[in-house]
């Protein structure tokens, strides 16, 4: 069920930026082009992430973590496009929404896995447990990949929505703070052991997305107001 899910996602990603770049004019063709370097990227990335968090053999079936995937795959998609001579802010819009659906359905096959992805013990009335998971576990806990379906699908229709409402890279810098946010505050609810001040390497990790998506948001603020200073 993970890989399939994972196939899904990616095949989602390419038909959303396919359609965003056929209303931009753009060549369709490209969306697939970036889904396929996205997926070696991503899978490269992901799996180097995890390993140099926890080591492990290099080509088993498990051990994939989402902050690996999203730079191995944007290192990878930003490489072909930009040999390509397509890589601009407008398109970097028009792929933000599909990061966020993607991600979305991978969650979905996290919780069918049982991978590890759980949160913490919990009681609640909508705690479960896995025990037949590749990462078993009885004791009912947070199904923290519900929560995070349900918050990246919202956010996923959200950036489709707002997608010709900014100028170009606005809607990149709100995705950056969205999904630093959303894995910074899940963190809380997850099993993984802080490292700093409390927090765990993924939420300093969101910490960086967050401060990356407010630098662009300020960049392109000081872009935009220039011109009307220099009129003044």
């Amino acid at each position: 069920m993970f890989g399939l899910c994972l196939g899904i996602a990616f095949l989602v990603a390419g038909w959303m930026v396919a359609r965003r770049l056929a209303e931009l004019g753009r060549p369709v063709d490209l969306a697939y082009e970036m889904v396929f370097a996205a997926l070696i990227g991503g899978v490269v990335g992901a799996k180097l992430w995890f390993l140099a968090e926890n080591g492990g053999p290099l080509f088993s079936g498990t051990g994939l973590t989402f902050y690996g995937g999203l730079i191995g795959g944007a290192l990878a998609v930003i490489a072909w496009t930009s040999y390509r001579g397509a890589l601009d802010l407008k398109l970097a819009d028009a792929v933000v929404p599909s990061l966020a659906a993607a991600y979305a359905i991978g969650r979905i096959g996290c919780q069918f896995a049982g991978d590890g992805d759980y949160g913490k013990a919990w009681d609640g009335p909508w705690a479960m447990s896995y025990p037949n998971g590749t990462v078993p576990i009885d004791t009912p806990v947070h199904p923290t990949p519900i929560y995070e379906t349900l918050a990246m699908g919202a956010f996923a229709i959200v950036l489709w929505r707002l997608r010709d409402r900014f100028s170009p890279g606005i809607l990149s810098g709100i995705y950056l703070i969205g999904v630093g946010v959303e894995r910074f505050l899940i963190e809380f609810l997850r099993r993984n052991d802080p490292i700093a001040l409390g927090l765990t390497q993924a939420q300093w990790v969101s910490v960086g997305f967050m401060v990356a998506g407010i630098a662009l948001l300020l960049v392109l603020r000081g872009r935009v107001s220039a011109p009307a200073a220099r009129t003044a």
